[in-house]
């Protein structure tokens, strides 16, 4: 039998074997793509699996994720921490193996792929930033960054809307060390595509300016010449189609949907073996098969060998080894802090009524001169985002050494590129949309939340005062289903003050996305000591003598509604309090004793008002407690006339509170 098949079949053994036992999984993919993960990763793919994290290895990411026994199997075969007991493990509680892979959970895994279409689309993302820092710190005779990202993917992967979004970007953007795999085999869980599927996909991607190469899928001498093909070409992304009988080598399966998503069974296990010349027990792998993949020497060769590139690259180039050190950790700068919290010492003291998305600018404006690392755009709304800051240089096909990127009318993508890119490591990606269109790239920003890596989504006109746009255009719901996902972190400012605490935490919050929700229109500045407390999520922007008969909590463009009617209360002699509650997240996680210090236990007359959906609110205010919200969607007129149609003002607070106070 020829070696390289052999070896493939080892893959297929492990993969079968690991979703038998299991009985549970998709065991199809893995055994179609066994051969040109073989040729890959035998042949080309630089990594080191004594250091998973080594920067400049080549990513992999296996975007039709629920192949993740193939992936699982070149991990443990080519000699990274994951032994062949957590294969026994595959899908079972507190394995290394789960069903999707998950990158901060098994070594050696670049992406948490997640559903379809976003590893493909996330993988441009990690082209982009290799391309990026290559041009900020490569230098002549020193290649420091030069690593391909490769991406296995399927059918299903390609008829997701995503990956027409990004691999139309992938093009425009030349990224030539981007190499796409597409395993063609005809079948989704439903059958045959050909009923479903009939795109053209080589016109499809030629016509974004991909080079496209066809193989045979099965072919170990065919996917390494098309491999070649695709480095040779430094100027266009590369798509290798490569066709494969999903299955391959199981007798009664192959070809067929059932082998897709269910286990072989022991019967047909034993089969496909027999017809492959696989003659050894389940999991069992002889020592030459062992050898043959083993990448320990290979990884440690290359890795030695970038260090002492990257030893030479110090002496001559100290500043920029350091920067790049700094930036690989994910540290900030040393500046960065005492730079920030002197911004906001100053703006306390002189504040104008502005749109929060107008003090978003300002605290960008502030903040990026210290922030090399930080990497912007939008979805082609940069005026209404008011995202590209004082130090922003826009990014083209032609010149890599900017910091600012146009996305087009593409949510979704430059979700999952900014994925991507804070993934690869080197940069803080931000970008900026609509918060309605968020229900676009909600899937996107889930999964930078389950990835847990720093982003944050500038996401403006943040309510009904978006106005004569519409309900299309107004959020009502979007606000409290990111404050519902975990490792989501959102702010809602109610000024330039909170909008810049907001700006610093974002940056420095590194286990997840932080969504800012930012209003269209202006807003008038709250009354600041400091800003101490703004960082634990709330606190008391007002207070009265003693314990307080009523407290209104508010976000964004509500506070100020409060704190009128808070006045008005006061000055006939009752005692209100006024929490500002921009970051619920973040409140929600303090000590007791300072929650408690906000919101007294004792004090039960409590209204939450907030120009979004009110359910969310009763676990501040309790079921006496009352919330002034949204029921329903918005309507499309001014402003001023939809927050008085739907009970904004002060004397809607004034109504409440008064009945509150009388019970």
């Amino acid at each position: 039998m020829e070696l390289h098949k052999h070896y493939a079949n080892a893959l297929r053994a492990l993969a079968m074997d690991s979703i038998d036992k299991a009985k549970s999984g998709h065991p199809g993919a893995p055994m179609g793509m066994a051969d040109m993960a073989e040729a890959l990763w035998r042949g080309f793919l630089k990594h080191d699996p004594s250091d998973p994290a080594w920067f400049n290895r080549d990513r992999f990411i296996l975007s039709n994720g629920h192949a993740s026994a193939l992936l699982y199997s070149l991990l443990h075969l080519t000699g990274y921490r994951l032994s062949i007991d957590e294969l026994k493990k595959f899908r079972q509680f507190g394995s290394l193996t789960p069903g999707h892979p998950e990158s901060d959970l098994t070594p050696g895994v670049d992406m948490g792929s997640g559903p379809l279409g976003q590893g493909i689309a996330t993988a441009v993302g990690f082209a982009l930033a290799e391309k990026l820092l290559a041009a900020r710190f490569n230098r002549d005779g020193y290649p420091l960054i030069d690593h391909y990202t490769y991406v296995f993917m399927g059918d299903g992967c390609l008829m997701e809307g995503v990956s027409q979004e990004a691999i139309s970007l992938a093009g425009t953007w030349r990224l030539g060390k981007l190499v796409a795999f597409y395993d063609s085999n005809n079948i989704s869980i439903d059958g045959s595509v050909s009923g479903w599927f009939t795109d053209d996909t080589a016109k499809r991607f030629e016509a974004c300016g991909w080079q496209v190469l066809q193989a045979d899928g099965h072919d170990h001498d065919a996917v390494s010449a098309a491999i070649v093909l695709a480095q040779k070409d430094g100027t266009r992304p590369s798509l290798i189609i490569c066709r494969t009988t999903i299955g391959y080598g199981s007798p009664h399966k192959a070809g067929s949907a059932s082998c897709h998503g269910s286990p072989l069974g022991p019967e047909e296990t034993a089969a496909a073996k027999k017809s492959l010349g696989w003659e050894y027990g389940p999991f069992e792998i002889p020592e030459d098969i062992y050898r043959a993949w083993d990448a320990r020497d290979r990884g440690a060769k290359d890795h030695a060998e970038w260090d002492v590139l990257f030893e030479r690259y110090s002496a001559a180039y100290p500043d920029e080894a350091a920067e790049l050190k700094r930036r690989i950790s994910g540290a900030l700068p040393d500046d960065f802090g005492p730079a920030a919290d002197t911004f906001i010492a100053d703006i306390i003291a002189v504040q104008e009524k502005i749109a929060t998305r107008a003090s978003s600018l300002k605290a960008l404006n502030a903040y990026a001169p210290h922030l090399p690392e930080l990497l912007g755009g939008s979805a082609d709304l940069t005026p209404s985002n008011q995202t590209m800051h004082s130090c922003a240089k826009e990014i083209s096909a032609d010149d890599f050494t900017g910091n600012y990127i146009h996305y087009g009318v593409r949510e979704f993508a430059m979700s999952t590129v900014m994925n991507g890119v804070s993934l690869h490591g080197g940069f803080i990606p931000y970008g900026g949309f609509f918060l309605c269109f968020a229900d676009y790239a909600r899937n996107a920003i889930r999964m930078a939340a389950l990835l847990r890596k720093r982003s944050v989504w500038v996401l403006t006109h943040d309510s009904i005062g978006v106005g004569e746009d519409g309900p299309t255009h107004q959020p009502v719901e979007q606000i409290s289903s990111f404050r519902l996902t975990p490792n989501v972190r959102l702010w809602r400012p109610c000024d330039t003050v909170e909008t810049a605490v907001a700006w610093k935490d974002a940056i420095m919050h590194t286990e997840g996305p932080v969504v800012l929700a930012l209003s269209r229109q202006g807003l008038p500045p709250q009354q600041h000591e400091d800003a101490k407390d703004i960082l634990r999520g709330g606190y008391v922007l007002s207070d009265c003598d003693g314990t307080p008969d009523l407290i209104f909590i508010a976000t964004g463009s509500e506070v100020s509604l409060a704190v009128k009617a808070a006045g008005t209360l006061s000055g006939k002699g009752v005692k209100v309090r006024v929490v500002s509650m921009p970051c619920t997240d973040l409140f929600d996680v303090q000590d007791d004793p300072y929650k408690e210090s906000v919101l007294p236990p004792a004090v039960r007359k409590r209204i939450a008002v907030e120009a979004a959906s009110e359910d969310y609110w009763y676990k501040y205010v309790g079921l006496d407690g009352k919330v002034i919200g949204m029921k329903t969607f918005g309507l499309s007129a001014p402003a001023t006339t939809l927050f008085e149609h739907f009970g904004f003002t002060e004397q809607a607070l004034l109504d409440a509170a008064n009945e509150l106070l009388a019970g």
